[in-house]
This record gives structure tokens, C-alpha cells and sequence, in this order.
């Protein structure tokens, strides 16, 4: 049987690319033996979970699109495709699956391995704060630590039965602003978004959960188009990841649209316009959050007399700060310059 080495870590990216074709090629002639056997021995729903964890793992694979171990990600993948629910009781674990199942299976798991497609894009959904979402490689997949602070409806931070106007800008796939259309039940939001494709994927969104009344997509360069508009709530996660570790992200990464990363030579370039504009957006009251990953750091070093306050959360991340509108007022100077 041929012996096709695994892209590791360490390797270089020439190293990695020639490998990955290797596996490529390797894949193309080979899929239809590997799948027989594969069917031979691999029958039940609990087979393709373990047989995705094991295989996960030597792969070395880049968790980082809603899950962070190979068994969530091998679970995720398996349970979506079947169209089965996470809290499936035990006992379907051991059902047996029809060929076409096993086919379909067998052909999201290779390219999940081989090709390092994110198991969203391969399933085109995902879910962000209990609520499901679909994707495609015109929109990041969601994943911010926001979700828990939507949960929580942006407490202590704001009177919930005063908020009645949401910004989620730089919305992508919309999962901010229609989650946080839940929280607050009688808000209007808006969702600002620069690319049409993504806006497209937005709006699909809306109407599944059926929000089109109170969740509106506008396609706008910021706040561009949000004249004489005002907020509660101006919640962002835009590009912010610097030119240099743009060049270090895995190869999962790679399938999603550039234009959600990049956020110019420090990862601050958009960062800088929205606390530059934002107060003008927002009401008396009202608040904005941002998420800069890790760009904090520089953030902090670039405008170190204007109070962040960064958040913490107890499911994990980091790099999302708050400002109320009367310190953006405040720092205004600063941070304009």
C-alpha cells in the first residue's frame, strides 16, 4: 500500500504544499479502493465519529471554526451531514447508514483531511449563540467570544428594556446582529456590511429566521451609509488580523475570504476609523464593542490613555473591548489622530 507523508507544524510552507498535492493525487486514484474498504469496515454513525477522530488527529488538523478538538469536529461534521441533532440519544450511535450515507460521508471526511476544507463550508452551517446559521466561502464562519455577551444581553452594560436600536457592523454572515435580535426582542437592527456576496448570505439568514421586520441589511464602507442614524448598541467584529500574522494562519483559514481578515499592517486599519466614528452613531447611552483578537495588545500601546474595557469570558477568547459613547466623546481627539 502507498505511503503518503502528513503535512506537520513545523514543516515549511513549500514542504506543505508539495505534500498536501501528494495527497491530493493520492486521494484521486485511490478514493474509490479507500471507500470500498471503508464501507467494508466502517458501518454505524459511531464508526465515522471514531474513524473521523483517529484520522483528525494524525492529520494534525487546525481546529479553530467553532470547535477545538478533533472529537467536537469529528461529531460536528458527522451529525450535520446526517442531518442529525447534536443530542442524539446514544442508542442511534450504533444505527447502521445507507451506501449513499456512507459515500457522502466518506467524500466530506476526505476533503476535511486532505484539503482541510472547514467543516462548515462542507456542511454550509454552522451555530453561533444556540442559534443555527448557514455559510459559505463568502462569509468568515462565526466564532467570537460576542456570542457569550449576546447571551447575557450585553449585561451590566446596558438598561435591556432601553435598547431599542442594534449596529452590527462589518456583519458578515449576520449571526451578531440576529443573534442579538433575540436578546432584545423589540429592537430594530441594522446590519452594515461592505461585501454584496456576504450581504447576500445575511439576508438568507434573516429570512430563515424569519427577522425580515426588525433586520435590515446595509451594504455600506462603515458607516458610510448610516447618515442621521443613532444607536444602543454598535457591536463590530471586523478585519483585524495584522500583514505578518495573516502569512501564519493554517490552511483552514485559507478558504475563507481574505477581505475578513485583513486589516491593513497592524491589524488596526478599520479598528481605527470605528473608534474614530462610532460616537457620532450612537445614542446618550449607548455603547460600542469591538473585537481586535490579537491586535490588543497594539491597540492598548497605540491609545494608552483611553480606558478599554476588555471584556473577559468564561467559555474563552480575548481581544474584545468597550467603550461608552461619552468616552469615545471624551478621547475623541485622541483617537481621531
Amino acid at each position: 500500500m502507498a505511503r503518503v507523508p502528513l503535512p506537520h507544524p513545523g514543516m515549511n510552507t513549500l514542504g506543505k504544499s508539495a505534500i498536501i498535492s501528494d495527497w491530493l493525487r493520492y486521494a484521486v486514484v485511490q478514493s474509490q479502493g479507500v471507500r470500498v474498504k471503508m464501507s467494508e469496515t466502517l458501518a454505524t454513525v459511531r464508526d465515522y465519529i471514531r474513524w473521523g477522530i483517529s484520522r483528525f488527529n494524525e492529520a494534525g488538523l487546525c481546529f479553530g471554526h467553532g470547535t477545538d478538538n478533533a472529537v467536537d469536529e469529528a461529531a460536528t461534521l458527522v451529525l450535520q451531514v446526517l442531518h442529525l441533532p447534536f443530542d442524539l440519544p446514544d442508542a442511534y450511535l450504533d444505527t447502521h447508514l445507507t451506501l449513499a450515507e456512507q459515500d457522502k460521508l466518506q467524500e466530506v471526511l476526505e476533503k476535511r483531511i486532505v484539503e482541510r476544507v472547514p467543516t462548515a463550508y462542507l456542511t454550509g452551517r454552522t451555530r453561533f449563540a444556540g442559534l443555527d446559521f448557514v455559510v459559505n466561502e463568502k462569509v468568515l464562519i462565526p466564532r467570537s467570544p460576542i456570542a457569550e455577551l449576546i447571551e447575557h444581553g450585553y449585561a451590566p452594560w446596558v438598561d435591556h428594556e432601553r435598547v431599542h436600536n442594534i449596529l452590527d457592523l462589518c456583519a458578515g454572515s449576520g449571526c451578531i446582529g440576529i443573534a442579538s435580535a433575540y436578546a432584545f426582542p423589540e429592537a430594530h437592527v441594522d446590519l452594515g456590511e461592505l461585501s454584496e456576496e456576504a450581504a447576500a448570505v445575511a439576508r438568507t439568514n434573516i429570512e430563515n429566521h424569519q427577522l425580515q421586520d426588525r433586520v435590515e441589511v446595509v451594504v455600506s464602507d462603515l458607516f458610510a451609509a448610516f447618515s442621521g442614524r443613532t444607536y444602543d448598541i454598535i457591536v463590530s467584529n471586523p478585519p483585524y488580523v495584522g500583514r505578518e500574522e495573516l502569512k501564519t494562519l493554517p490552511p483552514e483559514y485559507g478558504w475563507e475570504p481574505r477581505l475578513g481578515f485583513s486589516g491593513g499592517e497592524d491589524g488596526l486599519e478599520l479598528v481605527r476609523r470605528i473608534l474614530c466614528e462610532a460616537g457620532h452613531y450612537l445614542k446618550p447611552d449607548g455603547i460600542l464593542v469591538v473585537e481586535v483578537g490579537n491586535s490588543e495588545e497594539a491597540l492598548v500601546e497605540e491609545f494608552p490613555e483611553v480606558p478599554f474595557v476588555w471584556l473577559e469570558f468564561e467559555r474563552g477568547g480575548h481581544g474584545v473591548c468597550l467603550l461608552t459613547k461619552s468616552q469615545l466623546e471624551h478621547y475623541h481627539c485622541k483617537l481621531e489622530k
